[in-house]
């Protein structure tokens, strides 16, 4: 409880009386804190930075073997579905770069946007502002409580800034407008509540690369974020190694498994369950046959199977 209080107190400092630069809303110290978990490199700002090489290996894993690993190490509150996108066989995959939206309030808003102007060189209405954050891989991720008409984070102008910055798509517990237009950027996917033509009015930014909740997953800044057709995973940036590491021996296992059963070689019972030393040397042995399909030791095959529970 008492650590709750001086978060809530250290957050309120920061976002309201800081007269710098203040990219965030919660200290760079107290993001370390959330995510102490992970143990590799961070952005300036504090938020862990997921290495190029695992996004790109995580574009071609299984959003149900993922999950299935999260929720056997007691992550069951990573998942939300029930979107509507843009293209539904563009992924959207990268590090998470979140923010908060509430309804605003005049004192509150005009507050935020001077100091914004003033202090910070910012411009345009809030909800342009985490856009200026974007890197290269990055995936904004926004709460913007679920609203629909005037609550439309982006259109053509932000969606074209936004790929331009991150060379991702975007994930809004919100809507966004100008659907015929967005849809036309190549590459671009965006995983919203819904569409509508009207332009965002009565919402406010009160949180940059802070936690959020997107329905019924607890997002962290730095998360790797997996969105495919049944919905959006938000993998802890601690995990996604192993996240991805085991997703890719799930897929080669059943490619592997379905080759073995039809030539009688092993029987699906054999396959499913915990895998005999022979299994696992052949399967080695099938790999080095198929390179265009990866790499992995008799060690790594033992670690993972080690720590099977799908």
């Amino acid at each position: 409880m008492k650590h709750t209080l001086n978060y809530i107190v250290l957050s309120a400092i920061c976002f309201f009386l800081t007269d710098g630069l203040c990219s965030q809303t919660i200290p760079k110290e107290e993001l370390i804190f959330l995510t102490s978990e992970w143990k590799g490199e961070r952005f300036d700002d504090g938020r862990p930075k997921l290495p190029d090489e695992i996004l790109e290996r995580a574009k071609k894993i299984g959003i149900d073997d993922a999950w299935t690993v999260l929720e056997n190490q007691g992550y069951t509150n990573q998942f939300e579905g029930n979107w509507k996108m843009l293209h539904d066989d563009v992924p959207v995959v990268g590090r998470a770069l979140t923010a908060l939206f509430m309804p605003s309030r005049p004192d509150v808003e005009k507050s935020i946007k001077e100091r914004g102007i003033s202090s910070q060189g910012r411009k345009g209405n809030t909800n342009s502002w985490p856009i200026e954050e974007l890197t290269q891989g990055d995936v904004y991720v926004a709460d913007s409580f679920g609203k629909i008409d005037a609550g439309t984070l982006m259109g053509a102008t932000l969606a074209t800034s936004i790929f331009s910055k991150s060379g991702n798509g975007v994930v809004f517990n919100g809507s966004a407008r100008d659907l015929e237009s967005i849809s036309q950027i190549e590459g671009f996917n965006a995983f919203v509540r819904d569409f509508h033509p009207s332009f965002l009015e009565g919402e406010v930014l009160m949180g940059l690369n802070t936690p959020i909740r997107i329905g019924g997953a607890m997002v962290l800044p730095g998360d790797l974020v997996l969105a495919k057709r049944e919905g959006v995973l938000f993998i802890p940036a601690h995990l996604a190694e192993q996240v991805v590491g085991t997703a890719e021996f799930v897929a080669l296992k059943d490619v592997f498994g379905f080759e073995m059963v039809k030539s009688n070689q092993y029987t699906t019972g054999e396959i499913d369950s915990q895998w005999a030393e022979k299994i696992k040397k052949d399967f080695v042995k099938w790999l080095e046959k198929h390179p265009e399909l990866g790499k992995m030791t008799s060690e790594q095959v033992d670690n993972i199977l080690s720590k099977r529970t799908w």
